[in-house]
């Protein structure tokens, strides 16, 4: 432990965010790079715990009290080998993990937490700077052949995992690039895609084969895939979203948010969109059904595109302001909280439900709503009630579902291998997560459902290690 009364002499002091009329007129990530000295004021906060809670919130049980002692005393290069004995991708969790390792630090019992998340992308941003993030190539191949299909960071993890382990690995993408999610569904404000272009430079030089293009279960066979591979992993994400099912659905100008997400994420790549497939808010009144990230990662993207004005619409009561009785240390904290670009403007409704779209020629003019209580009963578990009389209307000419989804695309794939799916419609799979058909492994949201991304690296890492001890 570096400094015993860091965290008494020093205030927690959280990544600055770009002034937002800067921020809103460009696409580059909010938060500033923060001072090196700061990071590592920051780090002698971590007061190396008995029992450091941190490990157990974070669910890849990161070495964090280690790597804070090591920035705090100038060692950057052990940092980052500590942390990347855990952690394929901390410019990934650095930017896009909601932390929950933070409010699990024992300074949260009473005082705000480290800043580990800040000092997590200090150490990695450092090692890319330094040139201290090289490939890892394996010390001999074993001949065995794995085909990851998707290539989020669940399929990244695997891959990279399991081609350090010596066998070799290709990576399949129904997409045009590489990325999955974090390549068209997060917005370049959250994370820049050079952070991921870069990591991927390191992975194709490891020696990993990337295919783009290749939707299995129709363009390619998963029966070619299975003559070809000695085992498959399916990190194919739970992207079958959650529809509305209400009158007007069927209106012009309604969509689902990873759509309107994705075309933007394009643009930023440089590709043309036509006119006819293109999603914008420009000038339009935008209303977002759905208050968690998508939801925020739509109005950041609708306040870039010079919305006239944007409606945020939550279905749940406002978070209590700190914890309650129900919600203790150490949980993640189920409190108010404003996003970047919730605080860049747009207004947010909570304990409202949508009853109807409002048309007009086809096109959408309006919503109908009405406010509503969540009730639960005995076991937790909840209903929502409208409230009579509350009905009222908002204008909109821009409507973005972003309300989650309900597990695995049913396509060709499913069908194709034979998979069960899981009541909640995700990739069934045993303790070693192998599905129902031997040699088939899955991972991710593919079998957890929507989930974080740290939650995807540590399942994509574990997967790994039970793909490596079946093929020996």
């Amino acid at each position: 432990m570096g400094d015993p009364k860091g965290f008494l002499q020093i205030d927690q002091q959280m990544p600055k965010r770009r002034p937002v009329n800067k921020r809103v007129n460009d696409w580059k990530e909010v938060y500033r790079k923060p001072e090196e000295k700061t990071v590592v004021k920051q780090a002698s906060r971590c007061m190396d715990c008995g029992v450091p809670f941190c490990n157990a919130g974070c669910p890849l049980n990161n070495l964090i009290p280690e790597w804070n002692d090591l920035v705090y005393k100038n060692q950057w290069k052990e940092a980052y080998e500590r942390l990347s004995r855990t952690n394929n991708f901390p410019e990934f969790t650095g930017t896009l993990c909601p932390a929950p390792c933070e409010p699990a630090c024992v300074l949260s019992i009473n005082a705000k937490p480290v800043t580990i998340k800040q000092i997590e992308l200090a150490i990695i941003d450092k090692a890319f700077e330094k040139g201290w993030v090289r490939p890892i190539l394996p010390k001999k191949r074993t001949g065995k052949k794995v085909a990851v299909i998707g290539s989020g960071p669940a399929g990244l993890a695997a891959a990279q995992q399991l081609n350090r382990m010596g066998h070799d690995v290709v990576i399949f993408e129904r997409s045009d690039r590489i990325g999955g999610l974090i390549r068209y569904g997060i917005p370049e404000f959250k994370m820049e895609k050079k952070r991921l272009d870069r990591r991927l430079k390191q992975m194709v030089e490891e020696g990993i084969v990337f295919k783009t293009n290749s939707n299995i279960g129709h363009a390619i066979s998963t029966k070619s895939l299975e003559k070809t591979f000695d085992a498959i992993i399916l990190t194919v994400g739970a992207s079958q979203p959650r529809d509305l099912v209400i009158k007007g659905r069927n209106l012009n100008g309604i969509h689902f948010a990873m759509d309107y997400l994705t075309l933007q994420n394009k643009i930023c790549e440089g590709d043309l969109i036509a006119k006819e497939e293109m999603i914008t808010a420009i000038g339009k009144r935008v209303v977002i059904i759905g208050g968690g990230d998508t939801g925020s990662d739509c109005m950041g993207t609708a306040h870039r595109q010079k919305a006239q004005s944007i409606v945020q619409l939550q279905h749940r009561a406002i978070p209590p302001v700190t914890r309650t009785v129900n919600n203790p240390w150490p949980q993640v904290a189920q409190t108010f909280a404003i996003s970047p670009s919730q605080e860049e403007g747009g207004k947010r409704e909570f304990s409202v439900i949508t009853k109807e779209f409002i048309g007009k020629d086809n096109k959408v003019i309006g919503i109908k709503a009405a406010k509503a209580n969540t009730i639960r009963d005995a076991n937790g578990n909840r209903t929502i009630e409208e409230i009579p009389g509350s009905e009222f209307e908002i204008p909109a000419d821009l409507v973005l579902i972003a309300i989650g989804y309900s597990g695995v695309e049913q396509n060709g794939l499913v069908s194709g291998f034979g998979l069960e799916l899981s009541p909640r419609g995700s990739i069934a799979v045993n303790e070693e997560r192998m599905t129902n058909k031997k040699g088939i492994f899955a991972a991710g949201d593919a079998t957890r459902g929507q989930s974080l991304i740290v939650w995807a690296i540590a399942e994509g890492r574990q997967v790994a290690d039970h793909v490596n001890r079946f093929l020996e």
